[in-house]
C-alpha cells in the first residue's frame, strides 16, 4: 500500500455559540442536541457549548440493549425526583391504566441539575410502547439532553414525541440534509447555510448563516411578534364587542324587531376603513422595549412561554370591557337627547340623530383605546390612528349630505343629518359624562324647625261668594296682628291666623271663638258655626 495523500477535517463551532446557548437558557428554554455523530464527539460538543457542565450533580447514560434494561435504567434515574417513583404519581397511573384521553406530562422540577446521554441503538427501544413516556419525563427533568448516533427518522420521532406529550412549542435547527425530517416535524424549522448543502434552508421556515442569529430571532422578533399578536387579538375582540353589543341594549327599546342602531354604510365601513389601519399599525410597529434591552434581559421571553398575555382570562377581560363600553355608548347618548330640543325648538330625540351620536362616540372610544394600548409611537402610527379618525368625519359629511340623499333616496337615508346636530349637543354629552365622573357632594344638613309655618289652602271656601278673586290672585298669606291702639279687640282677633286661635275669650265680651285649621283674613270669613 503506497500512501498518495491525506485529508484532515476539522469540526469547528461557529462564533458565539456558547454565549447564545447561555442566553437562551436564561430565557427558560430547553436545548437538546440530536446528532448523528458518535458519543464521544457529541459529549465534547455539549461541554464546549455549555449544554453539559462540570458543576452538574450527575450525567446519566442510557446503554441498554433491550427494553427491560432501558426501563430499569430510566427507573434508576427517577432519583432526580423521588416522588416520581410512587404509585400515586400521575404518570405511573397513566402507564398502568392507559386511559384513552390524551395525556400531557406536567412540568416537574428535579432535586438538582442533571444531564442525559442516549445513543441511537438504545433510543430505538426507548421509543417503543410505554418507554417513550418514561424517557420523555426523564429527559424533561434534565438540564441537558444529548442524543447521538441518530438516524434522520429518529430525529423526527423525538420531535414528534415532545409535541405529543408536552404542551410546548418546538423549534428544530439544522444545517444538513439529515436534518430535513426534523425541521419539518417541528413547529418552527430553522435552516443554517453551511458546507453541507442548501437542503435544510430550502425546507425551513427561517434561514440564516450563523447560529447566534437565533438569539435575535427568538428574543427580539419572536417576543415582539407575540406581544403584537396578543394586543391585536385583545383589541380586535374589544372593538367588535363594543360595536355589536349596542344592538343588544337597543333591542329592549325597539321591541326586539332586529332594527340596527347604526347606518348601513357605517356597518360596512367600520371594520373595512375606520378601524383597520390603526390595528394594522399597532401589529406591525409596536414594541414594549427595544432590541438591546430584549437581548440584555432574556427573562422577558418567559411570559410568552406561559401564554400570559392572551388566554381565557384575558379574553374574558376583553368581553367585560366591551360589554361595559357598549352599555355606556348606548345609555349616555340616550339619556342626553331624551326629550331634548334644539335652539329653534325642534325635537332632537329622533332615531337618526341618536344613531349618528352613538356611532361617532364609538369611533372616538375605540380610537382612544388603541392609542392607550400602543407603547411605541411612530409617524406611521400617528398617521394611521388620527388619519382614520379624520377619514371618518370626511366620509360622514359626504354620505349625509343633501345631494346624495336627493339623488339616491333609497340608499342614503340620513338627509343632511350632520348639519342638523348643534355643537351644544356634544357639549351636553361630554358635560353629562364629566358630571357622572365627579365625586358626589355630601347631603345638605337639615335643621328641624321648632315652629314650622304652614300655608293653608283657601280651596275649602271657594264655594263662598266673594273668594274667587282671592284664590286666583294667590294671596293666601297670613295677616299680622294689628296694633291694639288702632284696632278693637274683636278686630284684632279677626286678624289673627286661625291656626293660632285656641278658644280665646275676647275681653269685655261673652263670646267664645273656636279653633280652625284654616287661615282667615276678614271678619266675613267666620264660619257661623264657630261663633257664639
Amino acid at each position: 500500500l503506497k500512501l498518495l495523500g491525506a485529508t484532515a477535517i476539522e469540526d469547528k463551532l461557529q462564533d458565539k455559540v456558547p454565549e447564545t446557548i447561555i442566553t437562551l437558557r436564561k430565557a427558560t428554554t430547553k436545548i437538546w442536541i440530536l446528532t448523528g455523530d458518535k458519543q464521544e464527539t457529541a459529549v465534547n460538543i455539549a461541554y464546549s457549548c455549555n449544554i453539559l457542565e462540570d458543576e452538574m450533580d450527575g450525567v446519566f447514560t442510557v446503554k441498554g440493549k433491550d427494553s427491560e434494561t432501558i426501563r430499569q435504567e430510566l427507573r434508576y434515574m427517577g432519583k432526580m425526583k423521588p416522588e416520581s417513583l410512587l404509585e400515586s404519581d400521575p404518570i405511573n397511573i397513566y402507564l398502568t391504566e392507559k386511559p384513552k384521553m390524551p395525556f400531557r406530562i406536567p412540568e416537574e422540577e428535579p432535586n438538582g441539575n442533571y444531564g442525559l446521554i442516549i445513543n441511537g441503538y438504545s433510543l430505538a427501544y426507548a421509543l417503543e410502547g410505554n418507554l417513550e413516556v418514561e424517557l420523555l419525563r426523564t429527559a424533561c427533568m434534565c438540564k441537558g439532553v444529548i442524543c447521538c448516533r441518530m438516524t434522520p427518522l429518529q430525529k423526527a420521532q423525538v420531535v414528534q414525541l415532545v409535541k405529543r406529550y408536552k404542551k410546548v412549542v418546538t423549534l428544530a435547527i439544522g444545517d444538513g440534509a439529515n436534518d430535513v425530517s426534523m425541521i419539518k416535524a417541528a413547529h418552527i424549522g430553522v435552516g443554517i447555510s453551511g458546507q453541507e448543502g442548501m437542503q435544510a434552508m430550502l425546507n425551513s421556515d427561517f434561514a440564516f448563516s450563523q447560529f447566534h442569529y437565533l438569539q435575535r430571532l427568538l428574543l427580539v422578533h419572536g417576543r415582539w411578534s407575540y406581544n403584537r399578536m396578543c394586543k391585536f387579538l385583545s383589541y380586535f375582540f374589544y372593538k367588535n364587542f363594543a360595536f355589536t353589543l349596542v344592538h343588544f341594549w337597543y333591542a329592549f327599546f325597539n321591541g326586539f324587531s332586529a332594527q340596527t342602531v347604526y347606518d348601513t354604510w357605517f356597518i360596512t365601513c367600520y371594520n373595512l376603513i375606520y378601524t383597520s389601519l390603526p390595528v394594522l399599525g399597532m401589529s406591525l410597529f409596536d414594541q414594549d422595549v427595544n432590541e438591546t434591552w430584549s437581548q440584555r434581559f432574556p427573562e422577558l421571553y418567559e411570559p410568552g412561554q406561559h401564554n400570559l398575555y392572551f388566554n381565557k382570562k384575558e379574553f374574558m377581560k376583553c368581553l367585560v370591557h366591551g360589554i361595559y363600553s357598549s352599555f355606556v355608548l348606548f345609555f349616555v347618548p340616550m339619556g342626553t337627547i331624551y326629550d331634548s330640543e334644539r335652539n329653534d325648538g325642534r325635537d332632537l330625540s329622533d332615531f337618526q340623530s341618536f344613531s349618528l351620536i352613538v356611532q361617532t362616540t364609538l369611533i372616538w372610544v375605540v380610537t382612544v383605546q388603541i392609542a392607550l394600548k400602543i407603547t411605541y409611537w411612530t409617524m406611521i402610527s400617528h398617521f394611521f390612528i388620527w388619519g382614520s379618525l379624520g377619514v371618518y368625519f370626511c366620509i360622514l359629511f359626504f354620505l349625509y349630505s343633501d345631494g346624495l340623499c336627493v339623488l339616491f333616496p333609497s340608499i342614503f337615508h340620513f338627509l343632511g343629518k350632520m348639519k342638523t346636530l348643534s355643537p351644544m349637543l356634544w357639549i351636553q354629552v361630554f358635560g353629562r359624562i364629566r358630571h357622572c365622573m365627579k365625586h358626589p357632594l355630601s347631603p345638605p344638613v337639615r335643621v328641624r324647625m321648632k315652629h314650622p309655618s304652614s300655608r293653608r289652602s283657601a280651596y275649602a271656601f271657594s264655594h263662598k261668594q266673594g273668594f274667587g278673586a282671592l284664590i286666583v290672585s294667590g294671596k293666601t298669606e297670613k295677616f299680622k296682628i294689628a296694633k291694639k291702639s288702632k284696632e278693637s279687640p274683636s278686630q284684632s282677633l279677626l286678624s289673627l291666623p286661625w291656626s293660632l286661635v285656641r278658644w280665646i275669650k275676647v275681653p269685655g265680651s261673652q263670646h267664645k271663638t273656636c279653633s280652625s285649621t284654616l287661615t282667615m283674613g276678614t271678619s266675613s270669613s267666620f264660619p257661623k258655626t264657630c261663633a257664639r
